[in-house]
């Protein structure tokens, strides 16, 4: 005996954040699974698109189309929508969990429904499809599977996968995706749809839920969508004659073929709905009996001992004989005044009976299995699980042991419980909770060169600082991530752990240091400061390459740079020239060289050093007056 191979999708975590427990139901487009958002502590239905269709985009469309347009209604009769994604190559739907059954599912087991029933369903089914029409919604693919009954009563109206806005009627290609048995006239004949074409399957539902079965039926799909083109829908009654006129002629005005004698939206067929009902529910009047009395026949001797009888209610209670000497009138008076002691004393015994009964099967009841039974779950989060286990035990439940990765938990606390703390759950049941583990680690992306919109959507696991941070940066473009930073400041590289929801902050290039040098100072304060930095100055230098006036260098005070920090730049004062002195005015060798060199000049003469003394008397070279860089060589000889 083979074992079917186990779902891989069970136990998975998907999107970081939605873990699948159970399978709940396949389609041809998708796969509904049970999960727990760890994020919000609750479990969702999980719509996973099988991985075939996945390179499709048709079916990527439908898929997206379908969380686009439940998003947009906000109704109690239709099947909330919480999240859409992409997880690697598998496009998911997250969808409020609703335990239960659909409608085909309850067909199946009763076959079909009373009036009451019919009534009860449609008129949800209705106003959450009225919701749609009036957002601009045309379901497209009313059936009995895509009627939700959960266990608490409510009912919805889900699997909005085929629906599109009602001006976008016209449907080539794609015209009879919706299912053959419920598909308008129009739809098959032109391929149009509206809100009409959802009355018409409506109509269709009703019918069968009345009957039992299909008003039109085949063995190929173009044989029904023959007789829904060309055939009149018959009348309910026609196969179960309990359906009242009512619900005959609502089926009949939703199923016309023509869809202008159609009602114009699902509001207008549940306010004709609504209007009939009570004539619906009206119960049936029982044909009423007249209690009998038989009473002595007036002709019979008195003092003859007769037995009177009064017949009430089908049941007959035998008088006792009336004194021999009371008259016929005394003998009536007294047996009906015993008819009706004993009728009021059998009353009150069957009314006290009745009460008695009540109030047991009422306390059975409330404790068993009504509101007695339920009981709220307590608020556990970041207990020890020691103090958390007593609470629970405290409110009746049984607790199961788990453990789970949580953001937000320190590790050993208790993160939360199944149900939900605030949820109603049966007293005795099972609450599974969960201890933290501590945030889940997850492995940081690649970020750094990306642009800042791309590297925030890579980053969704984490939780990322609304500011970033600026930086100047001649390697990465404007715009661009240079760094990711952790709580602490420091650079988190790619493929590092970090706690899921970490903290976390990025920096943003903002471009080069603008490059002043050779600028003239003016110039270059402009464009320090056009670049949101601040200017600062070095002493002057002398250069002979860069004029007076112009930069000769840069460099920023801090490193890195962000907006509002300093560079500093040196300017230059030109090159260093000095005047060359007269120094041939009667002064000593020794005394021209100490004069020249005091002004950063090289001294060189024809004198020996021990004629040092000895007075200039020869020109210099080069003459008095001229301007020199400091280090030129000046000659001194004595002639």
């Amino acid at each position: 005996m083979t074992t079917a191979p186990a779902d891989p999708m069970i136990g998975r975590l998907v999107d970081g954040r939605y873990q699948v427990r159970s399978r709940i139901a396949r389609g041809g487009m998708a796969t509904v699974y049970l999960a727990t958002d760890l994020r919000l502590e609750r479990r969702v239905a999980i719509k996973i698109m099988h991985g075939h269709l996945a390179d499709d985009n048709t079916f990527k469309t439908r898929f997206v189309q379908e969380a686009r347009s439940a998003a947009r209604l906000a109704h109690p009769n239709v099947v909330n929508v919480f999240d859409q994604g992409q997880d690697s190559d598998m496009a998911y739907l997250v969808m409020e969990y609703l335990p239960g059954i659909t409608l085909r599912e309850l067909l199946k087991d009763y076959k079909k429904l009373t009036p009451e029933q019919t009534v009860d369903i449609m008129d949800a089914v209705l106003a959450g499809l009225a919701a749609a029409h009036k957002a601009g919604i045309v379901h497209r693919d009313l059936k009995p599977e895509n009627v939700l009954l959960a266990d608490d009563g409510r009912i919805k109206l889900g699997d909005f996968g085929l629906a599109r806005a009602a001006s976008a009627n016209t449907a080539t290609g794609q015209a009879l995706l919706g299912t053959i048995a419920y598909l308008s006239p129009e739809l098959v004949t032109r391929g149009v749809a509206d809100a009409r074409s959802d009355i018409y399957a409506v109509g269709i539902m009703m019918y069968e839920m009345l009957t039992g079965e299909q008003p039109y039926v085949g063995e190929a799909p173009m044989q029904i969508a023959y007789q829904h083109a060309n055939d009149t829908v018959p009348t309910p009654s026609s196969k179960n004659p309990a359906v009242p006129v009512e619900l005959d002629e609502l089926v009949l005005w939703a199923t016309a073929r023509d869809p202008e004698e159609r009602p114009h939206d699902a509001r207008d067929m549940l306010d004709r709905l609504r209007e009939v009902e009570p004539a619906i529910r009206a119960p049936r009047q029982a044909p009423r009996t007249q209690a009998t009395v038989v009473l002595p026949d007036a002709a019979m001797p008195v003092g003859v001992a007769t037995a009177a009888t009064a017949v009430i209610g089908g049941g007959a209670v035998v008088a006792p004989p009336a004194p021999p000497e009371a008259s016929d009138d005394e003998a009536a008076s007294a047996l009906a005044t015993s008819s009706d002691r004993r009728r009021r004393r059998g009353y009150w015994i069957f009314a006290l009976v009745l009460l008695l009964t009540g109030l047991a099967a009422g306390t059975g009841w409330y404790f068993g299995a009504g509101p007695g039974a339920m009981t709220t779950v307590p608020e556990t989060a970041t207990l020890l699980p020691d103090n958390a286990r007593q609470v629970l035990a405290e409110e009746g439940f049984q607790v199961v042991d788990a453990e789970r990765n949580d953001p937000r938990v320190p590790a050993g606390q208790v993160s939360g419980t199944d149900p939900a703390a605030g949820q109603q759950a049966r007293r005795g049941s099972t609450v599974t909770m969960f201890v933290s583990l501590g945030p889940l680690m997850l492995p940081m992306p690649d970020v750094v060169g990306q642009p800042e919109a791309d590297a925030r959507s890579a980053l969704g696991d984490f939780t990322v600082a609304e500011q970033s941070l600026q930086q100047f940066s001649g390697d990465i473009a404007a715009g661009s991530v240079i760094a990711v930073l952790g709580a602490e400041g420091n650079a988190v590289a790619a493929g590092d752990p970090y706690p899921e929801l970490g903290d976390l902050s990025i920096v943003v290039s903002v471009g080069p240091i603008p490059d002043v040098t050779g600028m003239p100072v003016a110039e270059a304060e402009a464009a320090i400061t056009g670049a949101q930095l601040v200017v600062g100055t070095a002493e002057p230098e002398f250069d002979d390459e860069v004029p007076a006036d112009h930069v000769i260098s840069w460099a920023p005070a801090t490193d890195p740079v962000r907006p509002g920090d300093t560079i500093v730049i040196t300017v230059s004062k030109g090159p260093d020239l000095v005047e060359v002195p007269n120094v041939i005015t009667g002064q000593t060798v020794a005394q021209a060289r100490q004069q020249l060199e005091a002004l950063g000049f090289s001294v060189t003469s024809n004198v020996p050093g021990f004629l040092e003394g000895a007075v200039v008397a020869s020109v210099q070279s080069p003459a008095a007056g001229e301007k020199l860089k400091r280090g030129s060589e000046v000659t001194v000889n004595f002639g």
